[in-house]
């Protein structure tokens, strides 16, 4: 009998304990490479993009999945329901009590956040804060003034849009039937992307017309899987390997550094710094560049002995008849290795080849070499002058100078300075 009561407590056991096993597996952290349909997306103050499923969330485009009560604590404690509807970044410029708040829709309710802290009064009924907008949502995304027609959130229901306007506090409801229904909805990068599945659309915030073969599979672009990539397979290197072909800032305050067949937007940090392939905004140029420079509401991209000129805007758009002859746009011949101009105001486009500054009137006709300067350095691979002066790019190191003047009058090179992540959000 004894024997048989050991028997039957270990048999009890080992069911125990492969109950548990199972369960743990049960419980194993979700990956989104095996295709999630996200149920809200949000950047933080910060710029870190939040993804969540469920009980669980991801922190930003690579790395595994966390509880998110770790992040965001009362969302599970108060309202226990273990997910959240829709979530978006306030954009309220005129509002700094707001601003940058990230508000999650739960039901019927609404929390804001602010450094991952619930702030006081919070959760409360969503009609306290966004009068007119209906429950239980399937997602939220933000819209500034300049791309919708005031500061705005849309606020999505099924094929409803609800338009909420930030100061009037007044909602125009849309119905976009040619979009899929969004569960989560996202702003970056000065686009809108409506998530489905495992897929997302891009989409106008202000009219809902679709662009371009959509949908896409979201794990090529918004998240790093095997397998997947767009130019997000980029690599980021330590600074200490960095090694850009281009820098530049066009006249709306873009800016930009161009590596290999990728390039990076440097100006939007609250969205988080991604690598896309060149062709993604200028497909003619399937091999890279050597140089770029900006003037005039254009950007100059310049590639072996070829110049394309693109007209700035929500989208860049190669000017028709190009790409032209480096010799016949600009009077150069050789091989450029950086470009930069100062101002619009000075007209004149500064390239450097070897260990000399070419000069080159922008303004003229045809255009020909005006001055050339010795440099007392060579091997560069990009060149930027702002507001800060001119810092010259080579290797992972660059050269400060405070004017064009200090570069060519000098005889020596500056101490070389390193590259910091700051500046290129290379890798401490």
């Amino acid at each position: 009998m004894k024997l048989l009561t050991q028997t039957l407590l270990l048999c009890l056991a080992l069911a125990l304990a492969h109950r548990n096993t199972d369960h743990d597996d049960d419980h194993a952290l979700p990956n989104r490479c095996d295709g999630i349909e996200f149920d809200a997306i949000s950047p933080d103050e910060k710029g870190v993009t939040y993804f969540f499923k469920g009980p669980y969330l991801w922190k930003g485009f690579h790395g595994p999945a966390h509880p998110s009560n770790e992040s965001f604590q009362e969302l599970d404690d108060i309202h226990n329901i273990g997910h959240v509807d829709a979530a978006f970044r306030m954009h309220d410029a005129e509002n700094l009590d707001d601003h940058d708040h990230i508000y999650f829709f739960l039901d019927d309710k609404v929390f804001s956040y602010y450094n991952h802290s619930l702030e006081e009064g919070y959760p409360k009924q969503m009609n306290e804060d966004f009068p007119g907008i209906p429950d239980h949502l399937d997602s939220a995304v933000e819209c500034p003034k300049g791309e919708c027609g005031a500061n705005s959130v849309l606020f999505f229901k099924g094929h409803d849009v609800h338009v909420y306007d930030i100061s009037t506090k007044t909602v125009k409801t849309k119905t976009w039937d040619h979009l899929p229904v969004c569960t989560s909805a996202f702003r970056w990068l000065e686009h809108y992307y409506c998530f489905h599945g495992n897929n997302f659309t891009r989409f106008n915030p202000v009219t809902g017309e679709v662009n371009g073969t959509y949908p896409k599979d979201a794990r090529a672009y918004f998240m790093s899987c095997p397998n997947f990539g767009h130019g997000g397979d980029y690599k980021v290197p330590k600074c200490s390997e960095i090694k850009i072909d281009a820098i530049t800032t066009d006249d709306a305050g873009k800016s930009y550094f161009f590596a290999g067949p990728i390039y990076m937007r440097l100006d939007l940090h609250r969205d988080g710094r991604h690598a896309f392939r060149i062709t993604k905004s200028w497909k003619e140029l399937t091999n890279g560049v050597d140089a770029v420079f900006s003037y005039t509401d254009k950007m100059y991209m310049i590639k072996d002995d070829q110049v394309y000129i693109y007209k700035t805007g929500p989208h860049y758009t190669l000017i028709e008849g190009y790409p032209k002859n480096l010799k016949e746009e600009l009077g150069v011949e050789g091989h450029v290795d950086a470009a930069f101009v100062c101002s619009d105001d000075e007209h004149t486009v500064h390239i450097v080849q070897g260990k000399k500054l070419l000069d080159v009137d922008l303004t003229a006709t045809p255009r020909v070499v005006t001055q050339e300067w010795p440099l007392p350095l060579s091997d560069i691979d990009a060149g930027l002058c702002d507001a800060k002066g001119i810092q010259l790019f080579k290797g992972s190191h660059y050269y400060h100078y405070d004017s064009v003047a200090t570069l060519t009058l000098s005889r020596i090179a500056p101490h070389p300075e390193d590259i910091t992540s700051e500046m290129l959000s290379c890798q401490d």
